[in-house]
């Protein structure tokens, strides 16, 4: 496969527009309910497949209902999910997500089989041959907190895999766990939030520049509808998010991530990529759910409004 994901894999259903739970046992009409695979890793496996990118995604889900829909709705849209295990007596991770009338987006989550991802379920042959590996949510695959599994991504690099990782909470007590991983990768993708909590810093820039001296050679932080923000050994540059009406921002920074891998495979340079990233989560957020608005394979090097790999 040219990328694996591995990690957080979640059922989501979201809801639209939500303002108010109504009271008591009342009901509220909504415009529409989606059920769709999400997840760091299962959401990211889904943008790529919907691009056009081969794709195989590594997890943990439980063996219930929830998970028969996961793995049945990722392999509908051309995800390999054959490494993905399934836990007896587990449920499989799931969110609801009453989605407001300005795209926000609470949540209601169980984080369920994800916990306890191990290295041992994770095929090691897989994941070494991959062009590119995405950790998705290694703040919560406690599992994956494993010096073995910090080698198996040594040998993946050392052959030449690109590895990115992407966080999936905005829970402090769980950021510090996350910077083991960080000599071990090398592209990070957190949020702002995630990034100013892992490196203590005041700003965006400064969180990058503390984070890169971990030992990525790139550190892409995503800022929400102000854009992103792209730090290597040259320097600091942000990147502006594409002016589009928001539905949902369900999904974007897995959206972003699998836009970001796409370009790093089409020969594009950081920037590049990054800019592929915000055009894929441009998409996404103009719909409900995780895959919205990447409507099969795309041809070429580009998405729908991505202004080209020398904009």
């Amino acid at each position: 496969m040219t990328v694996v994901t591995v990690g957080v894999h979640i059922v989501d259903v979201l809801a639209r527009p939500v303002e108010s739970i109504p009271a008591g046992q009342d009901t509220h009409l909504l415009e529409q309910i989606r059920i769709t695979a999400a997840g760091a890793a299962a959401g990211t496996a889904v943008a790529l497949a919907k691009i056009g990118v081969p794709v195989a995604s590594m997890g943990a889900v439980g063996d219930d209902e929830l998970g028969d829909f996961l793995l049945m709705i990722m392999a509908r849209h051309g995800v390999d999910v054959s490494g993905v295990v399934r836990r007896p007596g587990e449920q499989t991770a799931a969110s609801i997500l009453p989605i407001r009338p300005d795209g926000g987006r609470p949540s209601f989550h169980v984080p369920g089989a994800n916990l306890g991802l191990a290295t041992a379920d994770l095929d090691a042959d897989r994941l070494t041959g991959a062009k590119v590996v995405h950790l998705g949510g290694m703040d919560v695959t406690w599992g994956l907190h494993d010096p073995a599994f910090f080698a198996l991504l040594d040998k993946a690099r050392e052959g030449g895999t690109t590895v990115t990782l992407d966080l999936l909470s905005n829970m402090p007590d769980l950021m510090p766990g996350v910077r083991a991983f960080l000599p071990h990768v090398d592209y990070l993708l957190p949020n702002e939030e995630q990034a100013l909590m892992l490196s203590g810093a005041p700003t965006p820039e400064e969180a990058a520049a503390a984070l890169l001296a971990e030992g990525p050679k790139g550190v892409i932080v995503t800022l929400g509808a102000v854009g992103s923000l792209v730090a290597t050994a040259a320097g600091v540059t942000r990147v502006p998010a594409l002016d589009v009406p928001v539905v949902d921002t369900t999904g974007c920074g897995d959206a972003y991530c699998a836009g970001f891998a796409a370009g790093l495979l089409r020969g594009r340079d950081v920037l590049g990529a990054a800019r592929l990233g915000t055009a894929v989560a441009a998409r996404v957020a103009g719909g409900l759910g995780s895959d919205a608005g990447l409507d099969g394979s795309v041809p070429g090097d580009s998405v729908p409004g991505d202004p080209g790999p020398d904009a």
